[in-house]
């Protein structure tokens, strides 16, 4: 398993990404380009002393990133359109992807691939947090691959 973040902004969402991605032993990408400098005091203060442990990589844009990696499966995140987590079936070689902040992942992208996944929400909020739907992704999706540990 591994999270892709296609364009972050946001610091703070992006260091707890990380820190979880440290805490699961998950690959971390960054897409850019990026709303931050990744020397930001927030992006180091939101990930802790974990960064050391993170297998993140950056790549300077999304072709680069598809030539390098070469996934097996993407599974595009959004807010408004998918399987629910729950009922989506996760492999373990997947890669999460997940959009910017304030616009979500461009529409071309989640056109040119079909696997797209959402977490419900009912009431007036429009979307989660990034790094809560990272969290719940990728938990769901460890856990259906018999990779959390017991």
């Amino acid at each position: 398993m591994q999270i892709v973040l296609f364009e972050p902004e946001i610091p703070p969402n992006t260091g707890n990404i990380a820190r979880l991605c440290a805490a699961t032993k998950t690959r971390l990408h960054l897409i850019e380009p990026l709303g931050f400098k990744v020397d930001d005091k927030h992006l180091k203060r939101a990930g802790l002393d974990y960064w050391p442990h993170v297998d993140v990589h950056i790549h300077p844009d999304w072709n680069e990133f598809m030539q390098s990696v070469q996934p097996e499966r993407l599974v595009m995140a959004s807010a408004r359109t998918g399987v629910a987590h729950h009922c989506f079936d996760f492999r373990e070689t997947d890669c999460i992807v997940l959009g910017p902040e304030t616009r979500g992942l461009p529409d071309d992208l989640l056109d040119s691939h079909p696997d797209h996944v959402r977490i419900p929400i009912w009431g007036e909020v429009r979307s989660l947090n990034l790094s809560t739907s990272a969290g719940i992704l990728l938990y769901e999706s460890l856990r259906q691959t018999g990779k959390l540990p017991r």
